[in-house]
């Protein structure tokens, strides 16, 4: 396999178990029935945070970006090529390697919240409440204000970007493995504990719009709408905040040594 298939599914597998991970401590906290039912929002936290771990061990290969907004972070921030040089998986920089990740990411988040649901569909099934059902896919506000939860969201994004490329200036990989998987889980577990509250945290558009997607298209009783009005946010609010993140790592990162 040439080293753009090698990325490609490296994202894939990596955004597929982060998704999993991730999607599934919600449903352990959310739906009834479950032995973690109403864990807390800190629970979700640290769920997300070890999903992250998870992901980014697989991913090793491509840099283990997992997150359009890692990816366009480090486009803005003047990469020249992507991947782990240790896999020999090195990709230069364009708009077939920028697809190719953000693809396998999108793909990746929509396979892992499938088998999401496959391993709690009985507890889908028994949960009265459609928001509840629709919490287990993806993010939203705990108060609705689009501007101020799209400001919420490019916050959260600008931090995990901005530290990911900091970090990364000292080794070879372009991304979260840059980072290495337990510091980015411990980062995510603290945005989240930080920041997370106003929205539930998307800092990640392939994150937020692959369950999404699965969560309109899978057969699920009695889930209700999918909420394509906010849908949006948890879009451009993380691509806003990857990108000014990379722009902002340039003069900044060198003055802080």
């Amino acid at each position: 396999m040439d080293n753009l298939g090698i990325v490609f599914l490296s994202e894939l597998v990596g955004t597929a178990l982060l998704v999993l991970l991730g999607c599934g401590v919600v449903a352990n906290v959310a739906l009834a029935k479950n032995k973690g039912f109403n864990g807390g929002f800190l629970m979700v936290n640290f769920g997300w945070g070890l999903a992250v771990f998870a992901g980014v061990i697989v991913a090793y290969a491509s840099g283990a970006h997992i997150n359009p907004a890692v990816t366009l972070g480090l486009v803005a921030n003047g990469a020249t090529e992507f991947g782990n040089p240790a896999f020999g998986a090195v990709v230069p920089v364009g708009v077939v390697s920028v697809l190719t990740y953000i693809g396998a990411q999108l793909l990746g988040a929509f396979l892992g919240a499938v088998v999401a649901w496959l391993a709690y569909k009985q507890h889908f099934d028994a949960e009265p409440e459609p928001a509840n059902k629709l919490g287990v896919f993806s993010t939203g506000p705990a108060i609705r204000s689009y501007g101020w939860n799209l400001v919420t969201e490019i916050i959260g994004t600008f931090v995990l970007v901005f530290v990911v490329i900091g970090f990364g200036r000292q080794g070879d990989a372009s991304g979260l493995a840059a980072l290495g998987a337990l510091p980015v889980a411990l980062l995510v577990i603290g945005i989240g504990a930080s920041l997370g509250g106003p929205t539930g945290y998307a800092i990640n558009p392939a994150r937020d719009l692959g369950p999404r997607i699965a969560h309109a298209v899978l057969p699920i009783a009695g889930k209700g709408g999918s909420d394509w009005a906010y849908a949006w946010v948890p879009v451009v609010g993380p691509i806003i905040g990857g990108l000014l993140a990379g722009w902002a790592a340039i003069p900044l990162l060198p003055l802080l040594g």
